[in-house]
């Protein structure tokens, strides 16, 4: 697996087909994960906020996480987006992208990544996923997204 640090001309379109495929996000969740790759590539990540890793394998992006620093801090940022195509699942590209992520946020200074899921038994891998990978339950807004469905905050520090 290689990594690219940015998006090449069409990435919305891919990151909206990656995005689709897990089957775990609302057609509003992908239309803002497609808007926020479209506005990466035509601002640029400086200009938007919005850094991309993408993870390629034999040449086909098989995930992609978003991140960026969050306005008003020094080094705190946010882990927007990592996902990975729902046919490369389980093969811990998942976890080498977070890997990469982090690393790419301490390369430019930040010290902590916060992240934030659903509470629903489907998003049970995700919470798994951030725990294993070293994330802290921080907090739990109840009922933030719908009744029973509550926002779950994560966070690490990085070294």
């Amino acid at each position: 697996m290689i990594f690219r640090h940015s998006l090449n001309s069409g990435g919305e379109q891919t990151v909206r087909r990656i995005t689709e495929s897990t089957g775990f996000f609302t057609a509003d969740e992908v239309n803002i994960a497609e808007e926020l790759a479209r506005e990466h590539l035509e601002k640029g990540a400086e200009g938007s906020g919005y850094y991309f890793a993408a993870a390629l394998t034999d040449g086909e992006i098989v995930g992609y996480s978003c991140y960026g620093l969050i306005p008003c801090s020094d080094y705190s940022y946010d882990l927007y987006w990592i996902v990975t195509d729902a046919k490369h699942r389980g093969k811990g590209f998942g976890k080498r992208l977070l890997r990469e992520t982090e690393r790419l946020i301490a390369a430019s200074g930040g010290k902590n990544v916060y992240a934030e899921t659903s509470s629903t038994p489907l998003y049970a891998p995700t919470r798994a996923f951030y725990e294993h990978g070293g994330y802290i339950k921080e907090a739990v807004l109840k009922d933030f997204y719908r009744p029973g469905d509550d926002k779950v905050f994560y966070s690490k520090k990085l070294a």
